[in-house]
């Protein structure tokens, strides 16, 4: 029988593991079964170099629970260690086995799958129990070894009688901890952190109802027989070569990831590097909605097929976390500050490496079935035009298949809209005016008025899009986008053409002066226009500059500082040459001429979908009192 003291670079681990890991306790059994893998993964690897002389087999790792000995047990049948490296990988808790492991086998280990990354590993047992008994046998010729600690340096070390080479770690569960004696419970961390560990992992057992033979009578009741319940995958899809993937197995995969989301994801990408790093995994499309924060947290993170985390911002470029599927890598460091992975050399290749897999896959798709892609794309834009606003990179690559829809359902690259509309669009400046609408209902009018004169208008509503907007005029030559609603049809293209007012100068200063006594300045600023008199009387357009930079604001950056906050104010564009506004000037009693005005702005604030409650309840009743 040994006994001594734990070698440790603190005077006392145990307090430093519960204060500083107690938020996250319930890692403990990731690290066990991470352990116990590791030590069934590194058999097999001597196996096949034929350096240990036993067979293995088909191992399970199995994990027992019982409440009334108030034990939770991890079972493999994996190297086992002899009582020498028990004192040395387990008291001298600053030595990684792991890491000498791999040291000695560096060459032939590398595609082994060990695992050895995980910091305190089997100390944080120690975290939910008050003992830990360890019961090993070596895979080599030597005696079984027992270890046994009550949570303080000291520890006991004796001889032991394991028959088979593995270990068994005993955890004699804390009174505070008893929700780790619930079977639910331990059935729940299993699934979240090592649904697809390498190893088979069982769990308990499990009914299995047999299928009945062809021949059997239709009375026959179907027998049933007791299995091991393996509670993991261990060859999920993305540890697969897509040559060996059918469409199937991937959306099979898919449902296995998110048993609860019954929509078919819209595609997938296949990520697969073995350098300059290692990474694997698969990214689903799915449906987006408009609400960008909804999306986000649905990637899973793994690093050799455990569970890391699913918030994978700094990993995956911001504009990818509203993606869906895994990313499994040996490479990224773990447990570390979110600005160490931004600033890590490793994570901003892997990062660079999705978005470049990420745009091919998107314009290998467009180029094949350009149709399919057009049906898709109100589901994916938000994660295109947001890469695009986000990713330079990836700016330049979407050049080839983000898509610019029109009010009449057509779509066009941004090189084939330049195309269409440069003969009709062109102002007298030469610039480019691609027109926009971000609500076909309430802009109806406006889009239709831009119709009218044959100009293409592009329906673009995603909650981003005056950010984006914004970066493409920057980066086009003499390219500007204006909404629909930004001023009267005549005035959103300047042309050389002129309409003449049929108010006279004198006339035009009345009018003016008239108007402002009904319209509240400090919302509207009047502008008298000639236009055809077929054009509606008056019409209440937003400034495209300061609407945009609201949006911009209040979307989160961008915009000017406090832009988001101003209240509204609209230009009121007044038709100097339709007939209303002729009666207006000319009717006689000032009463009526201000009734007359208050109705026709808000039949243009109705049109703008701004006219609601109490001002929507007096023009009702105006308006049936003047159709009397």
């Amino acid at each position: 029988m040994a006994t001594g003291k734990i070698n440790v670079s603190v005077e006392n681990i145990f307090p430093l593991i519960k204060k500083f890991l107690y938020s996250d306790h319930e890692i403990f059994l990731r690290e066990l079964i991470s352990n116990a893998t590791d030590a069934t993964l590194k058999l097999k690897h001597l196996t096949r170099l034929g350096e240990a002389n036993v067979e293995y087999g088909n191992p399970v790792i199995e994990v027992k629970v019982d409440k009334k000995k108030k034990t939770l047990r991890v079972i493999d049948h994996g190297i086992g260690m002899t009582q020498e490296e028990v004192e040395k990988y387990i008291n001298e808790v600053a030595f990684s086995g792991a890491e000498e492991f791999l040291a000695k086998y560096k060459d032939s280990a590398k595609d082994s799958g060990i695992i050895g990354h995980f910091g305190l590993g089997f100390y944080s047992a120690f975290m939910v129990a008050n003992k830990v008994e360890i019961l090993t046998k070596s895979y080599k010729d030597e005696p079984a070894a027992h270890w046994v600690c009550e949570g303080t340096t000291e520890f006991t070390l004796t001889k032991g009688d394991k028959k088979e080479h593995g270990t068994e770690i005993i955890l004699h569960i804390n009174e505070d901890d008893k929700e780790f004696l619930e079977e639910n419970r331990i059935e729940e961390l299993l699934v979240k952190y090592n649904k697809f560990m390498p190893i088979p992992i069982k769990f308990g057992t499990r009914e299995e109802t047999l299928p009945l033979p062809e021949d059997a009578p239709e009375d026959a009741k179907p027998e049933k027989k007791t299995v091991d319940n393996i509670i993991n995958n261990p060859e999920p899809a993305w540890t697969k070569q897509p040559t060996d993937l059918e469409e199937k197995d991937y959306k099979d995969f898919y449902r296995e990831l998110y048993p609860m989301q019954f929509e078919e994801p819209l595609f997938h990408i296949h990520l697969n590097v073995d350098y300059p790093f290692n990474l694997t995994g698969i990214l689903y499309f799915p449906r987006m909605t408009q609400d960008m924060n909804i999306q986000k947290d649905k990637i899973q993170l793994y690093q050799n097929q455990v569970f890391v985390t699913d918030n994978v911002e700094g990993i995956v470029p911001e504009f990818l976390t509203m993606l869906r599927g895994v990313i499994d890598s040996p490479d990224i460091p773990l447990n570390v500050s979110r600005s160490y992975l931004q600033a890590d050399g490793a994570v901003k290749k892997i990062s660079s490496y999705i978005t470049r897999k990420v745009a091919d896959k998107l314009k290998s798709l467009f180029n094949e079935n350009r149709e399919d892609f057009e049906k898709k794309w109100n589901d994916i834009k938000i994660v295109i035009e947001y890469g695009m606003l986000t990713e330079d990179k990836f700016f330049e690559k979407a050049e080839k298949f983000a898509l610019y829809p029109t009010t009449e359902g057509e779509y066009f690259t941004f090189e084939e809209l330049q195309e269409k509309i440069k003969d009709n669009q062109t102002d007298k400046d030469g610039n480019t005016v691609i027109l926009y609408a971000s609500n076909e209902n309430e802009q109806h009018s406006y889009i239709q008025a831009a119709k009218d004169k044959g100009y293409t208008v592009l329906m673009l509503d995603s909650p981003i899009i005056s950010h984006l907007l914004q970066k493409l005029e920057t980066s086009k030559e003499k390219i500007s986008f204006v909404r629909v609603d930004a001023d009267h049809v005549d005035n959103l293209i300047k042309k050389d053409e002129e309409q003449i007012s049929k108010l006279s100068d004198e006339e035009k200063e009345k009018l003016k002066a008239d108007l402002e006594k009904v319209i509240p300045s400090e919302k509207y600023t009047i502008q008298l226009e000639a236009m055809d008199s077929n054009a509606a009387p008056l019409i209440i357009t937003q400034p495209e500059f300061m609407r945009r930079m609201k949006e911009m604001q209040q979307t989160g950056g961008g915009g000017m500082f406090g832009m988001g906050n101003m209240p509204e104010m609209y230009n009121l564009v007044v038709n100097t040459n339709h007939e209303l506004i002729h009666n207006i000037l000319n009717t006689k009693t000032e009463k009526k001429q201000q009734r007359l005005i208050k109705q026709s702005l808000d039949l243009a604030r109705l049109s703008q979908n701004l006219l609601k409650g109490e001002e929507l309840t007096n023009f009702i009743k105006r308006s049936f009192e003047m159709v009397k």
